[in-house]
Formats: structure tokens, C-alpha cells, sequence
């Protein structure tokens, strides 16, 4: 299962819209949103693409009550989970948190095949060496949004733990000069 990874939309509909294009057009059959939607009516974008939708919130957090009402539409692909969240997919357990000193704790746990985070914008994909003696994967896809840093996303394959980042297109369905930055397990 492929997985597309976001965070830090800040309200950029147009980004985000053109993210999940790209990531859904590689294969993507779910969205992974690591915080700072902003404004919950950004997510209305991601309807169309029938994907379901993790979203947690982060420190630009708007109203909590709207994306609550979001989740609750009778069409929503929407699945908020507020400060954090553990998602089973593929037989993995991926935890989302915003912040990335968070982030970096619930990995060392063991307990998460993948952690992924936002907040500072910079995009980073490791491996963890856990408490357990394995091995979990950190992921911060930097911004969608494009705030301070150029927009991206990571595409990840969670069968094969492997991930791509992908810079953001300028424009749905156009394909980006710069090549993925991938890392397998």
C-alpha cells in the first residue's frame, strides 16, 4: 500500500490539491496529514480523490469544532484525530504527530513500524534503531504548503518500507523536474 505523507498545508488548498494529484496518480490510496492544516476547509479539496484522510492537528491548529464537523459529513474522507494518532494500514502501525521531538520518543519505542511528524518544515526520512532492537522508520514530509521552504511530500510504500519525497508540481498533473530522493529499508 502506498501512502501519501503531508504536513504543513497552512491553508494552501492549491498545493495540497496538487500534492495528492501527483501522489495519487503514483499509486497513493490514502493521505497522511502530519498537522497545520490550518483552516479545516483546506481538506475539502482532498474530497474528490475518494482517499481516506488522517489528519491530526499541530500548533496552527484553527477550529477544532468545523474540522470535528468535517469528519462527521456524510461524504467525508475525513478521520481526525486530534493530537496525535495511530493508523493500521498494511499491516503496519503508523503513529502522526505534529511535533518532532515527539516524534523522534514514539519511535524509539518500538512500537511503530513508520512515525511520521511535521512542524519545522525540513524534510527528513531515517532509521530509527528502536529499544525493541528493530528498526522504525521517522518520516517529515517538510511542507505542502510551501511556508518558508520549497513544497513537497513523501510518497511511501509501506510494504516495502521504502519512501520517495517529491517536490510539490506547480500544477496538477504536471510532472516536476526534480528527481524523487528515495530511501529503502
Amino acid at each position: 500500500m502506498r501512502v501519501c505523507i503531508v504536513s504543513d498545508s497552512h491553508d494552501n488548498r492549491r498545493l495540497l490539491e496538487h500534492a495528492v494529484t501527483d501522489a495519487k496518480a503514483r499509486g497513493a490510496e490514502a493521505v497522511l496529514h502530519c498537522g497545520d492544516v490550518v483552516a479545516p476547509t483546506t481538506l475539502r479539496v482532498l474530497k474528490k480523490f475518494e482517499l481516506p484522510v488522517h489528519v491530526i492537528h499541530g500548533n496552527n491548529m484553527g477550529d477544532l469544532y468545523a474540522m470535528h464537523q468535517l469528519m462527521h459529513e456524510p461524504d467525508s474522507v475525513v478521520r481526525y484525530h486530534g493530537q496525535d494518532a495511530v493508523v493500521h494500514l498494511a499491516g503496519r502501525a503508523v503513529f502522526l504527530v505534529h511535533y518532532p521531538h515527539y516524534a523522534a520518543a514514539m519511535a524509539l519505542t518500538g512500537d511503530y513500524d513508520v512515525v511520521c511528524c511535521g512542524h519545522d518544515h525540513r524534510v527528513s526520512v531515517k532509521a530509527v534503531d528502536n529499544v525493541k532492537g528493530g528498526v522504525t522508520w521517522l518520516v517529515n514530509p517538510g511542507t505542502v504548503g510551501g511556508v518558508g521552504k520549497p513544497p513537497s511530500y513523501v510518497l511511501a510504500d509501506l510494504a516495502a518500507l521504502s519512501f520517495e519525497v517529491y517536490d510539490v508540481p506547480a500544477a496538477p498533473g504536471e510532472a516536476c523536474n526534480t528527481p524523487p530522493v528515495s530511501v529503502h529499508a
